[in-house]
Parts: structure tokens; sequence; C-alpha cells
């Protein structure tokens, strides 16, 4: 392999790297004189076409890239000499890789590791730039390249390796691969679900495996997140920059490689899960009424009928349906009218601005629906006796007839006021609809 050369232009000087189907290779192209890096795919017994799309996506992709930190694109051709297959041929950068420096037992300090996350979000910065997105869905120690300056000094940091490249496009209507390396994915990826978020995933469980010189994957958890606080000797303040970074909830991640590069060199901390609680704003009083009213009214007036007509259908079948909604109507309305006022007066007078959340919803929840539920047997126990025609009702008869769309009731606006509550608690986290 050595003395072989591909295409009548690229002379293999050596094998970097083998495994089943697939050849890394560096050579010396004769027309720029430069040293550059072959990949090879070939056709072996265990070759899957999967293999091949993520092989010509990143072909395609290294042609759209033009960024110092990233390998650029040189040549893409059939395989005629070494077996059936495809080549790679891209620009090679000389460095080891981070992964070569944690075998070699060298732990980073928090500024080198401030460094290279800096150096690596300026790259996603660029790749979840581009139009649609380009995801590497791949960061890990062993696919960043450093080239130090001075002795052991950080240098030029570059990402290399797009074998798992993924355009935001290229997934829509789509199965997705599933591909990464564990202990560096993020949960979603494991579902083939990818977006810039898991990049900065990957790029936290890095910085972590960095810092600390273990592999993720053999990490304390606590929580489904890793727990590595005690194992390093970081700021306060990059320890909670590394957290976010890889909290398994894509929601509660950090969501941009920009907005990440502004908190890690401002230090800025993030929100606490309680102070998150304290909307900035409050809710504007006439928005909080006329929502509590409308979804109490509407939903829980709606569900009370519809539970009153089914009722009706088992006594008296289809007219039953009509004559139960009828009745369900005439008390579902009314109290979901007078649930709604409730819970706007409950949120008002004592949750207003929102300072505990979980309280308030317990609050309003329970509340309506051992109202809703009072309200319903006295209701249901004389429309039981009217559909019945008056007669002794028994206590089977009062259960199904009377207690048990009593429950249904309650249990209906409980529902309702919830919804309401986790209205408010949404909304008064947002600049919409909040009062100037």
């Amino acid at each position: 392999m050595n003395e072989q050369t591909l295409e009548k232009r690229y002379e293999i000087q050596q094998q970097l790297g083998k495994k089943a189907g697939r050849r890394t290779l560096l050579a010396s192209d004769r027309i720029t004189q430069q040293t550059v890096i072959i990949k090879l795919l070939t056709f072996s017994s265990d070759f899957a076409w999967e293999d091949l799309k993520l092989f010509e996506r990143e072909a395609e992709t290294l042609k759209t890239l033009t960024h110092a930190a990233i390998p650029s694109y040189v040549d893409y051709f059939e395989l005629d000499t070494v077996g059936k297959g495809y080549a790679l041929v891209q620009s090679y950068v000389e460095g080891k890789s981070l992964e070569e420096h944690i075998k070699a037992g060298r732990v980073f300090n928090e500024k080198a590791l401030k460094n290279i996350a800096s150096q690596l979000l300026e790259i996603l910065i660029y790749l979840h730039s581009q139009h649609p997105p380009v995801i590497h869905r791949d960061i890990k120690p062993s696919n960043i390249i450093l080239v130090e300056n001075g002795y052991q000094r950080i240098g030029k940091i570059y990402l290399v390796d797009f074998g798992s490249v993924q355009t935001l496009a290229s997934k829509a209507g789509k199965t997705v691969t599933v591909v990464g390396t564990y202990g560096y994915m993020p949960p979603e990826q494991f579902g083939g679900y990818a977006t810039p978020a898991s990049d900065l995933y990957s790029l936290g469980a890095t910085l972590i495996a960095l810092a600390t010189g273990i592999h993720p994957a053999d990490l304390p958890q606590q929580g489904m997140r890793m727990d590595f606080a005690k194992l390093v000797s970081l700021s306060p303040s990059f320890m909670e920059w590394l957290q976010w970074l890889t909290e398994p909830s894509v929601e509660r991640r950090l969501n941009s490689a920009a907005e990440a590069l502004i908190t890690v060199k401002s230090g800025q901390l993030r929100v606490s899960q309680t102070s998150a609680e304290t909307p900035r704003k409050t809710v504007n009083t006439w928005l909080l009424f006329l929502v509590s009213l409308c979804r109490s009214t509407f939903l829980g007036g709606a569900v009370v009928m519809m539970s009153a007509g089914l009722y009706g259908s088992v006594v008296i079948p289809l007219a039953g349906t009509v004559i139960g909604g009828m009745f369900g109507a005439m008390l579902g309305f009314p109290l979901g009218l007078g649930n709604g006022i409730l819970v706007g007066l409950i949120t008002r007078l004592f949750f207003y601005p929102l300072k505990n959340a979980r309280r308030h919803r317990l609050l309003v929840s329970m509340t309506s629906t051992i109202i809703g539920t009072a309200v319903g047997i006295i209701y249901f126990a004389q429309f039981s006796g009217v559909l019945l025609g008056g007669t002794n009702s028994t206590l089977q008869s009062l259960l199904f007839y009377a207690i048990a769309p009593s429950i249904i009731t309650g249990l209906s606006m409980g529902a309702v006021s919830k919804s309401f509550a986790q209205w408010y608690e949404r909304e008064g986290q947002s600049k919409k609809y909040l009062k100037k």
C-alpha cells in the first residue's frame, strides 16, 4: 500500500487507520505537492448502502464549506485499484487529536478549556449558520486536532471527520440514521433527532472529558446528568456553564453556539429554576380573567355536557343522549363560568405575580375538583330523579346516575383549571401578552 499511487496523482505514504470497509491513508499530492488525507470506503461483505450515503454526504458537505479550521475538500473519485469503492481526499492537518492528549495523561486547566471551547464554538457558529444548517453529530476528542503554540500551549483547533454530518434539510421527511459516539451523544440523538443544540451537548461532554481525563460514559450520573463537579477544580460559573451545555433536555440546554460563546466569555450564569418561576413582568389582569373564564366556561361546560349525554344514553338510547346533554349543558356552562371567576380571583389575589407555580397549579385544580364534584352531586341527584320518573333511588342508581358523573364533572373542572395554571406559568415567562 505504501508504494501505490491512486489516480496517478496521490502517492500513498502510510495507513493511519483501518476498520471494516474503511481505511484512512496519508498521501502526497503530486500536483500540489501537499500532504493529504484519503478516506476509502470499499464494498466489503458487511457493506451497507447507508454507509455510502453518509460517505457521499460528507463529500458534498465538505465541498460547500470554506473555513480555516475545517479540512478542505480536494477530490472525490471511484476506486478501481484497491477494491471497488470510493475515495474522499481532503487537506491534512498536522497535529495531535485531543484524544491522544487524554491518553497521554494530560488534563486541561480552565483557561485552556475556555480557549478550546471558544474556538470550537466559532466553528459551530459557521456550520450552524449555513443554509441549511450543518450538524456535525460526532464532536469528541478524537475528532478535534490541536496544533500547539509553544510548549503545551493551546494554539489552533481543527474540527475533523464529517462522516456523521447531517443538514436539517436532509432529514426532513426521511428516516435518519443514528450516528455518533456513546457518551458524547445527547439523548435526542439516540432517536435519530439532531439539532444545533445536539452539537453543543457533544462539545460540553468533550470539555468535561478533557477536564477530568475520564470518558463521559464512565462518569457518575445524577438525574441523567454527568456528575463531575467533585472531579475538577473549575470555577463555579464555568462548571455551571458546562452543566448548561450538557442538559439532557433540549429545552433546558443552551440552544445556539452564538449564545454559548457569549455566556462563556462573560461568565453569565443561567437563571435558576426557582427564579425562573418569577415572571419578568406581570400578566395583564384583564387577560388573566378572560383566559380563565373562556377556558373554564367553554372547555369545562363542553366536557360536562358530553358526560351527561353519555350517561343519559345508557338509560334512554338516542333520546337520552339529547336529554342528558341538555341537562349537562345547563350545569356545565354556568358551573364553568363560576369556576372561571373563582380561579381568576384566587390567582389575582394570592398568586399575582406568580412566585410559586407548583402551589398555584395544585390549589386551583384541587379547589375546582372539589367544588365541581360537590355541585355535581347536588345537581345530578335531582337530574337522576327526574330521568327515572321520581322513583326512590337505590344505592346502585345513586352511584351510577349521580356520584359517577359528578366525579367526572369535578375532574373536568380540575383539569381545565390546571390548563389555565400552566398557561399562566408559561406566559409569565414570555414577552407575549404582558402588561407594559
